[in-house]
């Protein structure tokens, strides 16, 4: 297997160790952390990374990020079956994957991730990192995120939970999105989905709210899961291949 340029020095050492409870066959998984002070302006070119026009006038955050995500995606596709192929920007600023791949990048706050699969293993990716929510910050976006169901079940659940909770909500629904918007092609927002039941353990259960598409309508539910990787929320939703709806 060839190997791609050395990373540039704004990223560490991907890794490819799987931080969530449920391990996902088929998936690769990688990993960077990235610091904008140690972009350099060649970074791109020395990667062997195409820059996109919105990312060459974007600040130097956002550059990192995408070329962070884009290594991290890079490295996954070649250790899952040998493709060597950069995504791409889409339109609508979504990756644009090689068509038998199923896939998803994630960055926030100086770490980026990606998860790949072959779509005949698993139809949909989504992945998500978010920083943690104060509870106070948690309480005043509560009402933006969370459904009127979902509002009542944080009411009558524990008050330390309430900042877990909302930014969990947020995460798996953004994972969610990630996941179907490439099978259905349809935009949906956070009050089309809800969080049935999570456990402390990093299950979660999601319903959906709206009718997407013939496979995807209303009341549809579906497994996710999320866990605390190194101080911020993960949250992965993965759908199988020729997922049959979870009763």
């Amino acid at each position: 297997m060839n190997r791609f340029p050395d990373l540039p020095a704004c990223c560490t050492a991907l890794r490819q160790d799987w931080p969530l409870p449920i391990a996902l066959p088929g998936c690769v998984w990688r990993s960077t952390e990235f610091n904008p002070a140690h972009l350099a302006a060649d970074d791109f070119a020395r990667c062997a990374i195409d820059a996109p026009t919105s990312i060459q006038r974007s600040v130097a955050k956002r550059q990192a990020e995408f070329l962070a995500g884009r290594l991290c995606a890079r490295d996954a596709l070649l250790h899952l079956d040998g493709t060597r192929a950069t995504p791409g920007i889409g339109e609508d600023r979504a990756p644009l994957w090689p068509a038998h791949v199923s896939a998803s990048i994630t960055h926030s706050q100086g770490r980026a991730a990606a998860l790949v699969a072959l779509k005949r293993d698993w139809l949909g990716l989504g992945i998500d990192l978010e920083n943690l929510l104060s509870t106070e910050r948690a309480q005043r976006l509560a009402k933006e995120i969370l459904t009127p169901a979902e509002l009542q079940r944080m009411a009558a659940g524990p008050a330390q939970h309430i900042a877990q909770l909302v930014t969990l909500t947020f995460s798996v629904k953004e994972s969610l999105f990630k996941a179907l918007f490439p099978l259905v092609q349809q935009r949906f927002y956070f009050e089309h989905a809800e969080v049935v039941s999570w456990t402390p353990e990093g299950h979660v259960r999601l319903r959906l709210l709206t009718d997407l598409s013939a496979d995807w309508q209303h009341g549809r539910e579906l497994e996710a899961q999320f866990g605390l990787y190194e101080g911020q929320m993960l949250s992965v939703v993965a759908i199988r291949g020729n997922a049959p709806p979870v009763a």
